[in-house]
């Protein structure tokens, strides 16, 4: 995780944080570095230079795990070379292991569960040598508008998380069991949260949780998406609102109300479908059909008139046969959706989908995960070279990591670190990171534009 590292200052210990999985993972960190800075701490960016090293990590499937492993290791290198003296480890493969990881990573000094990594200062402050190494429990923590928290993820943008945790029980999925079951933020906390991120200069709020559509249903008091994104833009400063991870059970009124009249609000949604085949969807526990989905992004588009829509979705799933897969990708075919993720299925430890009948072979999940995304990819590229000629709205975060000579950004349409992303030449001088200017489109790749500023 970046960091605009001053000098250590004497006294100061030095601390290097690694953030691994998701944006709502990203939040969690960068609420833990907000712990930091309010003591006696200061941020470095390379791990050789670092006194602590914290890494918090991911679980939710077998990949993420490796590479959470892989990480902590390579760690614990510079604490055996004396250059760290505190390797902490956090999040959720610590939730999902518990104690068992002591044993099998001995070269940790402390583990925080997702329900206790705002206790970090504490637990490094700690001069008890009886104290307990690993700190799990029943997920309940929220952080709030009072926790410290620093944006590290650029200076225009920001990821907003609304709830922790999630009701539903998909057969794939072990998120309960490493966040919990839904907890949802008030209203005037999220909102004042968001009002300091503007004063940071943040433009852009992109609304993150496990289950977006849930928000405000643990609270019965009426608390919704509606009543949230209206208030959101409100706040000076803040000129678009995304929503990510919009469940397709139950999407309200007042979201599409929102997505088709509030200026601030973008024309795009994130709503992971996992499947379209009857039989996956049934197994997977997800309580709908195709049909049903079809019903939901009719609705959507019927209230949102050129709206975005991203998904994703899972093959290889226990049970799929080659018809299922056929019948995803006629869904996939026949939507047409503007962005697509596709996953091979991990058979994944704690989840009732890993002792289903009928495992996929693996060779099998990749050549449909390679076909899929061909077929998308080809979907995307029609879409792309409509846009040759045309204006579109671009908000501008920095330059291009290809070159210092070129700016890049991203459209209404481009959701951060997953939709791909303008590539802007020939830019103005008074070109500013934050603003969104008008950009002709004069070329395109397979997910990327490329453009001039207009005017």
């Amino acid at each position: 995780m970046g960091a605009d590292v001053a000098a250590s200052a004497a006294g100061r210990t030095r601390v290097h944080l690694i953030s691994l999985g998701c944006p709502k993972n990203r939040v969690d960190s960068e609420v833990m570095v907000g712990q930091l800075q309010t003591g006696p701490y200061t941020l470095v960016d390379e791990p050789g230079d670092a006194e602590v090293i914290v890494v918090n990590t991911c679980s939710f499937i077998q990949p993420a795990t490796e590479e959470s492993i892989d990480t902590v290791l390579e760690m614990a290198r510079f604490k055996a070379a004396g250059s760290a003296q505190k390797l902490v480890v956090t999040g959720c493969m610590v939730q999902r292991y518990g104690r068992s990881l002591e044993s099998e990573m001995p070269e940790v000094d402390a583990f925080l569960g997702t329900g206790e990594y705002h206790r970090l200062r504490e637990v490094l402050e700690s001069r008890d040598s009886q104290a307990p190494k690993t700190h799990v429990d029943v997920p309940l923590y929220l952080a709030d508008e009072l926790s410290p928290r620093v944006n590290s993820w650029s200076k225009a943008s920001a990821y907003l998380k609304i709830s922790e945790g999630c009701d539903h029980r998909c057969a794939f999925c072990i998120i309960p069991t490493l966040r919990g079951d839904l907890r949802s933020r008030r209203i005037p906390s999220l909102v004042e949260e968001a009002r300091a991120l503007a004063e940071q200069g943040v433009v852009e709020l992109n609304l993150v949780s496990q289950d977006s559509t849930a928000y405000g249903r643990d609270l019965k008091d009426g608390t919704g998406l509606g009543d949230l994104m209206q208030r959101l833009s409100d706040i000076d400063g803040i000129r678009w609102i995304r929503l990510h991870y919009a469940y397709p059970h139950g999407l309200p009124a007042g979201l599409l109300d929102q997505l088709a009249n509030n200026p601030k609000v973008v024309p795009y949604l994130d709503i992971p479908l996992q499947h379209a085949a009857g039989p996956v969807l049934r197994a997977m526990r997800r309580g709908v059909t195709r049909e049903g989905q079809e019903r939901i992004l009719d609705r959507v588009r019927k209230a949102v008139p050129g709206i975005s829509l991203r998904t994703t979705f899972i093959v290889g799933f226990p049970g799929e046969t080659d018809e299922d897969f056929a019948v995803l990708s006629d869904f996939v075919s026949s939507q047409r959706f503007d962005h697509v993720g596709v996953f091979t299925y991990f058979q994944e430890d704690g989840t009732p989908a890993a002792s289903l009948p009928g495992q996929v072979d693996e060779k099998v999940k990749k050549q449909r995960q390679k076909q899929l995304m061909k077929l998308q990819k080809g979907i995307v590229k029609r879409r792309l070279k409509a846009l040759v000629g045309q204006q579109v709205d671009v908000l501008v975060e920095g330059t291009a990591p290809e070159s210092a000579l070129l700016l890049r950004g991203r459209t209404a349409t481009q959701a951060p670190e997953v939709d791909g992303q303008v590539y802007v030449q020939r830019a103005p001088e008074d070109v500013r990171v934050g603003q969104i200017r008008p950009l002709r489109v004069t070329q395109v790749g397979d997910y990327d534009l490329v453009g001039e500023i207009v005017g």
